[in-house]
């Protein structure tokens, strides 16, 4: 069969090398001349990794990055509220793993171009047209400005948030909804916190710090930290401001007194080279992501707030789905509805969740129950009371030990 796939993206790259693995002749068309290695921090969740490690590459990522040993809330004046072990550590198959997005996206493409071989990968082509069903017509405008029109037996939009087959199957649709929050995001060299290879969150859905290294420790006896600065903010910066360089002063103030014995925040963002500007944002779940031959997938299909590290890894798993529906029947179209079945549900429960702030909702518990801080959490929080939250998001967003389990089967 004939894929073509929109985007050369985390789901995109991984899309392709799965489905060319089955066998397909798979040809992808990303709207960017060339690729570079953007971004800041991202995290890679178990049930991903699983999908990654039968594509050969979950030990190189864990090499470039850092194999998660703990994920620990703790409220604005730096009191833990609520922690537990992850990937390896918390007895899963395979490690989560915290890297750069953009070590990330290049490893994918770099392994991406070796396998597909030369002309199967088409930069420079922005997808603004589909049409047709058998075959499937996608039309290209290229870099030089002249279109390309291209046959295919199926297609998958993994376009992102700004899909352009997502617009056409929804030209209804406006700008993402805006979730009241900005978050500003670096990375700092700074000396090891904790375990050194911790992923904390401080505060409340209103004020909010996220950390972790993505890199383990230098010779200079300093790793790479990634941290996410969050606040509420009533208006939402214009399309074309998104991930857009900013003075830190914006928000510095705000974390100036969140001097902790574990960790120096104020220092971690003075010491960032660049701060990048996001705001907080989702599109509502869609009713259909199919039609004819041709599915939605990742941002394009289900984009939600990066809350519970739940982005990149909820596209990993659409492949594996697809995957999985694709190798089950020859029919193009049955293999896209069996895949919409199993994974637009699944998704639209996380983009809900997140909405209501996932796992993090510990901590706005927290605030609201003692502002002020605690002596002990056990005044604050029933018995099982925190267990039962963790526990809760982790059977909607699918990384139950069980569910990691059986991605680790072909069949």
């Amino acid at each position: 069969m004939k894929i073509c796939i929109v985007g050369a993206g985390i789901g995109g790259c991984v899309a392709a090398l799965s489905l060319a693995d089955l066998g397909h002749e798979v040809h992808v068309y990303e709207s960017v001349a060339a690729l570079s290695p953007l971004g800041v921090g991202i995290n890679l969740l178990p049930h991903a990794i699983q999908v990654l490690e039968r594509l050969g590459m979950s030990s190189r990522l864990e090499s470039l990055g850092v194999a998660t040993r703990e994920l620990v809330y703790f409220n604005r004046h730096g009191q833990r509220i609520w922690g537990e072990p992850r990937g390896k550590f918390a007895g899963y198959p395979v490690p989560q793993v915290s890297i750069h997005r953009g070590v990330l996206q290049m490893e994918l493409f770099t392994e991406l171009q070796r396998r597909l071989g030369p002309g199967r990968i088409h930069t420079g082509h922005r997808l603004v047209s589909v049409g047709g069903e058998n075959p499937v017509v996608a039309r290209f405008v290229t870099g030089t400005g002249s279109t390309v029109a291209v046959s295919a037996d199926l297609l998958v939009g993994a376009d992102g948030i700004h899909s352009a087959l997502r617009h056409q199957r929804y030209p209804q649709e406006d700008l993402p909804r805006y979730g009241g929050r900005i978050l500003w995001r670096a990375t700092s060299r700074a000396k090891p916190y904790l375990s050194g290879a911790s992923m904390i969150m401080a505060g409340n859905q209103h004020h909010k710090f996220v950390a972790y290294p993505i890199t383990g420790v230098g010779e200079d006896g300093l790793q790479t930290i990634n941290w996410i600065a969050e606040l509420t903010v009533d208006q939402m910066p214009g399309r074309e401001d998104w991930n857009k360089e900013v003075d830190r002063v914006a928000f510095a103030a705000r974390f100036a007194d969140w001097r902790f014995d574990w960790l120096d925040i104020p220092r971690l963002i003075t010491s960032a080279e660049r701060v990048y500007e996001f705001p907080l944002v989702d599109r509502d779940p869609l009713p259909a992501w199919s039609f004819g031959a041709t599915t939605l997938l990742g941002d394009a299909a289900h984009p939600m707030y990066p809350i519970g590290s739940n982005g990149a890894s909820q596209a990993i798993l659409d492949v594996d789905m697809l995957a999985r529906s694709l190798a089950a029947t020859p029919d193009a179209a049955a293999a896209l509805s069996a895949y919409e079945k199993a994974r637009l549900p699944a998704t639209a429960a996380i983009v809900l969740a997140n909405r209501g702030n996932g796992p993090e909702q510990c901590m706005q518990i927290a605030e609201e129950r003692a502002p002020q801080g605690f002596a002990r959490i056990e005044d604050v929080f029933a018995a099982g009371e925190l267990e039962s939250i963790a526990a809760r998001y982790k059977a909607v967003a699918g990384f139950s030990k069980e569910a990691v389990n059986a991605l680790g089967r072909t069949t």
